[in-house]
C-alpha cells in the first residue's frame, strides 16, 4: 500500500500541470499521483500518459469522460491506492521542504496505536501581483500532537479547515459515503465538509505545504466567474444545508464550526447574488434563505442573527452597500480573487 495518494483532476491544464506533477514527485515510491483527465480537448491526456510512461508505479493517468473538478475527485477516491488521500489542483504546487516534513509525519502516525483521521497543514495564497504572501494558519489547534474535537479552541471568522488545508485517511472517505456531484463548481467545500462527523484524531503541522495559485481570469474563485455561475454555488449551499441535522452533532466544538463553515459558505452565496446586482439574483437571495427557513428554522435562525449573516442581509440599497464594503475587506483579509 502506498503511503498518500495525490489526485490532480486536469481539464484543459497543458499550461501549468507539469509544475504540479513535478512538485508532487520527489515523494518517490511514498506516494502515488492520479493524474485525472477529466475529458480534456488540448494536450492534457497525452502529458498525463507520458509522466505515467516515465514514473511507473508512482503516476498514473486516469481518463474519463468529462464529469466536472468532483467528478475528478470521485475517480481518485475510487483509485486510491494509499492509506492517506489529498487533492492537488492542477494549477497549485506543493513546498519541497513541507512535503518532506509531512510524509514522515504521516509515516511516523500510520504506525501508531491511535489512527490518524486527518492531517491539517498550512496553505498560501500565490496571488499573481501580489508580494506579500498571505498564509493561512489555523491557530485553533494544538500543534504537533495527535488531538480530538474537544481540544479544539476557537476558529476566528474567516478562518477554516479547506480542501488545501487538509489530508484525509482514505478509508474514511469511502466509509462516509463522500459522491461529489457532477459537472458542479464548488464542490471542494462538500470534500472538506462531509467527512468531519466521522473525523476522530487529529493532526495539525504547522508548514506552509500547499500553495495556491490565484490570479487566471477564467478561475472558479474569480468574482465574475462566480457570479455566472451563482446556480452552482446555490447548489452546493443548498446540499450542505440537507448533508446534517447539525443540532445532532454531539461533540460541542464540532458543532459550533459546521454552523460556521455552513455560515460563510450562505454568506458567500448572499454577497455574490448581491453583488450580481440583478432583480432576478435579489430574488434567488430571498429564494435561499427561504429554503433554510423552511429546512430548519432554527438553523435559519442561528445563520440569520450570526454577525455575518445579518451584515449579509440588512434591508434596501443601503444595506446592500454596507455588506459590499464588508465584502471588499474581507477581500483584503482573506486574499480572495
Amino acid at each position: 500500500m502506498k503511503l498518500l495518494t495525490f489526485a490532480i483532476p486536469c481539464y484543459n491544464s497543458e499550461d501549468y500541470m507539469e509544475n504540479c506533477i513535478n512538485s508532487l514527485l520527489p515523494g518517490g515510491e511514498d506516494v502515488e499521483i492520479l493524474v485525472v483527465d477529466d475529458g480534456s480537448k488540448d494536450r492534457t491526456a497525452e502529458i498525463a500518459d507520458e509522466y505515467e510512461r516515465r514514473f511507473p508505479g508512482i503516476v498514473r493517468a486516469i481518463h474519463q469522460e468529462n464529469g466536472g473538478h468532483g467528478e475528478a475527485v470521485n475517480a481518485g477516491i475510487r483509485n486510491a491506492a494509499g492509506l492517506y488521500f489529498k487533492v492537488v489542483d492542477s494549477d497549485d504546487w506543493v513546498d519541497q521542504e513541507a512535503y518532506a516534513k509531512i510524509l514522515a509525519k504521516l509515516k511516523e502516525l500510520s504506525g501508531g496505536e491511535d489512527t490518524l483521521d486527518m492531517l491539517v497543514s498550512n496553505y498560501v495564497y500565490e496571488k499573481e501581483g501580489a508580494k506579500h504572501k498571505k498564509v493561512m494558519r489555523c491557530s485553533a489547534l494544538p500543534k504537533d500532537t495527535l488531538f480530538t474535537w474537544k481540544d479544539v479552541g476557537r476558529f476566528r471568522k474567516g478562518q477554516y479547515i479547506l480542501m488545501h488545508s487538509v489530508i484525509y485517511r482514505t478509508k474514511l472517505l469511502r466509509e462516509c459515503g463522500l459522491v461529489l456531484p457532477k459537472h458542479t463548481f464548488y464542490v471542494d467545500n462538500i470534500y472538506v465538509y462531509k467527512p468531519l462527523p466521522a473525523v476522530r484524531n487529529i493532526y495539525y503541522m504547522d508548514v506552509d505545504f500547499y500553495r495556491y495559485f490565484i490570479g487566471r481570469e477564467d478561475q472558479s474563485v474569480n468574482e465574475k466567474v462566480m457570479i455566472g455561475r451563482i446556480d452552482q454555488q446555490i447548489k452546493v449551499n443548498k446540499l450542505m444545508v440537507d448533508e446534517f441535522d447539525l443540532w445532532k452533532i454531539q461533540n460541542r466544538k464540532l458543532r459550533r464550526y459546521m454552523f460556521n463553515y455552513l455560515e460563510i459558505i450562505t454568506v458567500i452565496s448572499t454577497i455574490m447574488l448581491i453583488r450580481s446586482g440583478t432583480k432576478e439574483n435579489l430574488e434567488k437571495k430571498r429564494e435561499l434563505w427561504k429554503y433554510i427557513k423552511e429546512k430548519d428554522i432554527r438553523l435559519f435562525h442561528r445563520l440569520r442573527t450570526g454577525i455575518m449573516g445579518s451584515t449579509m442581509n440588512l434591508p434596501g440599497r443601503s444595506g446592500r452597500r454596507i455588506s459590499v464594503a464588508a465584502y471588499k475587506l474581507s477581500q483584503k483579509v482573506v486574499g480572495f480573487n
